[in-house]
C-alpha cells in the first residue's frame, strides 16, 4: 500500500493565456515540478525529500483567481498558465475533480481546499464564485484571535493543536480522517500575531493498492547503501512481477534506469528512478533531470518481467515556502506594498507565509519484515532484478494528465 498526503497553508495579512493544449499542459505540469522539487530540496543534499508539485500548484492557481497586475503576472509566469482563462481552467479539472474522488478500484485521490476569513473581510462575488467552482472551495468563518490564543494554550498545555483547529480529521472540509491536517493547520496558524485575516488549507491525499502487492513474507533486511557509501540494513519489500521498465542517459551521458509500479487504478503509478552505475551520485541525476526526460519515459517504458527490491520508507517533510517560490519568480504576494489580490477583496491583503506539510508512506501493507534470505529468494527466480539499494527519486503521477502529484528523493529509507 501507498499512502501521501500534503498540506498547504497559505496564511494572508492585511499576460493571459489563450488556451493550453493538452500536450503542453502534461509538459508544464512536468516543469512545475521539477523547478519546485530544486527549489525546496536545495540546500539539503543529504536529506530526504517529497514535494507535492499539484498541491502547491492548486493553491497558486486559486490565488490567480483574485490576483490582478504584476502579482497575477508572476503567479502565471511560475505555473506557465492563467485560471482566469475558461479555456485552461476547464482541462484541469479533468484530474482535480473527475479522478480526484475516487480514482479506480484500490486507489483514492481526493483533494480539498476551505478557506478561513476573519469576521470583516468580503471577498469578491466572482472570485467565491471561480474558486468554488474551479476548486470546490469551502469558505467558513474563523476567529484568529481566538484560535492563535487556543495555539498558544495548546503549546502550555492546556490544549491540544487539533482542539485549536477548527478543521478536524474527518470533517465537513472532506478531510480524509486520521489525515492529521487539523493539527497541522493549527500548529502553524498558532505562531502568528494580531492581523491574520484569512487562512487557506489545502489538502492532497492519496492511499493507493499496488495492482500487484509485495508479499509480506517476502520483505527483507537488506543493505542500501547511503550516499557516503555507509551500509546500513533497511526492510527491503520484493515482488516478481510486470513493471514498466526503460534505461536513458542524461545529457552528461550518465545511465539511468525507470521503474514503473502501477496501483489498481489505470491512471496512476509510482515512478522510480535509480542511477545504473553505483558510483554515480544521485545528485548528478537531479541537476540534469528535465522535462524532455519525462516525455521521454513515456515513450520508452517497456512491460518487462522483473524482480524489484524496492525499500519500505516513510518520509515527512515541512516547508516554508515564502523562502522558496521567490526562487520561481513569485515575489510580490508576500509584499504587503506590492502584492494585489483586488480580485479577492477590496481590503488591502497579502500573503504573510505559506505552508507545505508533505508525507509519504510506502509499505507491503503496513506489516514488519518477515525472516528470509535474499539468497533464496534470489534463486528462484531467472528474471532481470531492480533492486533499490542505494539513494534514489520517485513521482507519483497521475499518467491520463501528466501531473506529478508527488516527486521526491530517498536518501536513507530508515530514517523518519
Amino acid at each position: 500500500m501507498c499512502a501521501l498526503s500534503s498540506i498547504l497553508l497559505l496564511l494572508i495579512l492585511a499576460s493571459p493565456s489563450h488556451g493550453v493544449p493538452q500536450a503542453s499542459l502534461r509538459r508544464l505540469h512536468a516543469g512545475f515540478a521539477v523547478r519546485l522539487y530544486r527549489a525546496l530540496a536545495h540546500g539539503r543534499p543529504h536529506a530526504n525529500v517529497v514535494v507535492s508539485p499539484a498541491g502547491v500548484a492548486t493553491s497558486l492557481g486559486l490565488l490567480q483567481l483574485g490576483a490582478k497586475g504584476t502579482t497575477l503576472a508572476q503567479l502565471e509566469d511560475s505555473l506557465g498558465y492563467d485560471l482566469n482563462d475558461v479555456e485552461v481552467r476547464e482541462p484541469l479539472l479533468q484530474w482535480r475533480w473527475q479522478e480526484n474522488n475516487g480514482s479506480g478500484a484500490g486507489a483514492g485521490l481526493r483533494q480539498t481546499c476551505v478557506l478561513l476569513v476573519q469576521s470583516g473581510v468580503h471577498l469578491a462575488g466572482d472570485f467565491l464564485h471561480n474558486s468554488a467552482t474551479w476548486a470546490h472551495v469551502t469558505v467558513m468563518p474563523a476567529n484568529f484571535s481566538l484560535l492563535m490564543d487556543h495555539g498558544r494554550q495548546s503549546r502550555a498545555g492546556f490544549l491540544r493543536p487539533d482542539e485549536a483547529w477548527p478543521l478536524q480529521a474527518g470533517s465537513s472540509s472532506g478531510e480524509p480522517s486520521g489525515s492529521g491536517g487539523g493539527q497541522r493547520g493549527a500548529e502553524s496558524v498558532a505562531r502568528w500575531g494580531p492581523g491574520l485575516q484569512m487562512a487557506l488549507v489545502n489538502t492532497l491525499v492519496f492511499k493507493g493498492v499496488w495492482q500487484k502487492q509485495f508479499s509480506f513474507s517476502s520483505t527483507l533486511n537488506l543493505p542500501f547503501v547511503l550516499a557516503d557509501g555507509t551500509p546500513i540494513k533497511v526492510p527491503m519489500m520484493h515482488q516478481a512481477t510486470q513493471v514498466g521498465f526503460g534505461e536513458f542517459r542524461t545529457g552528461s551521458e550518465h545511465r539511468y534506469a525507470v521503474l514503473e509500479l502501477p496501483y489498481l487504478s489505470p491512471y496512476l503509478s509510482l515512478q522510480v528512478v535509480l542511477p545504473r552505475d553505483k558510483k554515480t551520485p544521485l545528485s548528478s541525476l537531479e541537476t540534469q533531470l528535465s522535462v524532455g526526460h519525462m516525455t521521454s519515459w513515456e515513450a520508452g517504458l517497456r512491460r518487462t518481467k522483473m524482480d524489484v527490491f524496492l525499500p519500505r520508507f516513510n518520509l515527512r517533510n515541512k516547508f516554508n515556502l515564502r523562502w522558496s517560490l521567490p526562487v520561481l519568480g513569485v515575489t510580490h504576494l508576500f509584499s504587503p506594498a506590492h502584492a494585489n489580490f483586488s480580485g479577492m477583496s477590496q481590503d488591502a491583503v497579502y500573503v504573510s507565509d505559506a505552508f507545505h506539510d508533505v508525507t509519504i508512506q510506502v509499505t507491503e501493507d503496513g506489516t514488519k519484515a518477515a525472516a528470509a534470505t535474499a539468497m533464496v529468494l534470489l534463486k528462484r527466480s531467472r528474471a532481470a532484478v531492480f533492486k533499490v539499494d542505494r539513494p534514489f527519486l520517485f513521482m507519483l503521477r497521475h499518467m491520463r494528465t501528466g501531473s506529478i502529484l508527488f516527486i521526491g528523493r530517498v536518501m536513507n529509507p530508515s530514517e523518519l
